[in-house]
């Protein structure tokens, strides 16, 4: 039959039940094997001074991969090499201060196989992870993981699956746990990912994207409502700060209140800002997060955060600044 010719009532969705069924009981299985040699493993993972290096073939290498990335973004350096490159000079790349974790379900991955003597020669402790314990992989670690799975989702029996998904869990559990055992914190986890949306919502502070110097719209407070607007117009962020002569804040007039002051009939040419702006402002200390500015904004119903020192005026934030950082 063409491999683009449906057969008959093929059940697409009872295939694809099928296949998770089957991986299920895989990781059902797997929990047997979260024994001692897994606590030898954290531990040994734990001391390590150096850096976790993951090894495989083939499935097992995209796995690893993995691996290697969730190690190092939850507290324990990692990185990947690619066993047949490391039998050409990256096993340069390794330390005898590492760690190497090499996967295969087999057990018998000939470029895995072919690196062990070096690996043992180097002093450089071996963990391997494999479906069968009495492989020769298995029997030359230092410490073995077990991820044998009752069968493959493939009915082949042939393209890694409930295997590949079993060893991926065991690396999770793996990393997950040194995470719990290090106190590894969220935001830990932000500095290993200072790009994503986590990141600047536990890295960004308003110094970082306040307006500054001759960017901040400021006014004196013996200006005129005239050269207020003015100032307002010029910095185009919709207010400005009114401060004395030693800069300390004294209060903020926004495009709201200048709405307030055409109700009220106020001469615009003759009126003093200091007459017309609202005292105070809400203040924030430079360091406070920008999405804790962003939260107060929100709750104020307001779209500007003056940045002051001891009431010393040193920046404005506005909503707009936050927003376009991406902190939402």
């Amino acid at each position: 039959m063409s491999q683009n010719t449906l057969a008959p009532a093929f059940d697409f969705i009872a295939a694809g039940k099928q296949v998770l069924a089957i991986e299920r009981e895989g990781l059902a299985q797997l929990d047997q094997y979260i024994n001692d040699d897994f606590r030898r493993a954290c531990e040994a993972l734990f001391r390590c001074t150096g850096k976790v290096v993951v090894m495989g073939m083939g499935k097992s290498g995209h796995i690893g991969r993995k691996l290697a990335a969730t190690f190092a973004s939850t507290g324990t350096p990692a990185f990947f090499v690619h066993p047949g490159e490391a039998s050409h000079g990256d096993l340069g790349m390794v330390s005898p201060q590492d760690i190497v974790i090499a996967l295969s379900n087999s057990g018998e991955s000939h470029e895995v196989l072919a690196l062990i003597p070096v690996l043992k020669r180097l002093h450089i402790p071996l963990i391997c992870m494999t479906g069968k314990p009495d492989s020769t992989m298995g029997k030359a670690a230092e410490i073995h993981l077990c991820v044998h799975v009752p069968e493959e989702a493939c009915p082949l029996g042939l393209a890694p699956t409930a295997s590949t998904t079993a060893a991926l869990v065991m690396g999770d559990a793996l990393a997950v746990a040194l995470l719990r055992a290090r106190g590894f914190t969220a935001e830990d986890f932000a500095l290993s990912h200072p790009g994503g949306a986590l990141g600047r919502k536990l890295l960004l502070r308003v110094s970082d994207i306040m307006h500054s110097g001759d960017d901040i719209p400021q006014t004196a407070r013996t200006a005129s409502l005239r050269d207020a607007l003015l100032e307002i117009t010029r910095k185009n962020l919709g207010m400005t700060v009114i401060c004395d002569a030693q800069n300390v804040i004294a209060g903020i007039f926004t495009d709201g209140d200048l709405r307030r002051v055409f109700d009220m009939g106020i001469d615009l040419n003759r009126a003093r800002i200091a007459d017309v702006m609202t005292p105070g402002g809400v203040r924030v200390a430079p360091d406070m997060l920008a999405v804790e500015g962003l939260n107060l904004m929100q709750a104020r119903h307001i779209t500007s955060l003056l940045v002051a020192q001891d009431d010393h005026l040193i920046g404005v934030v506005h909503m707009h600044d936050i927003l376009r950082a991406g902190v939402v």
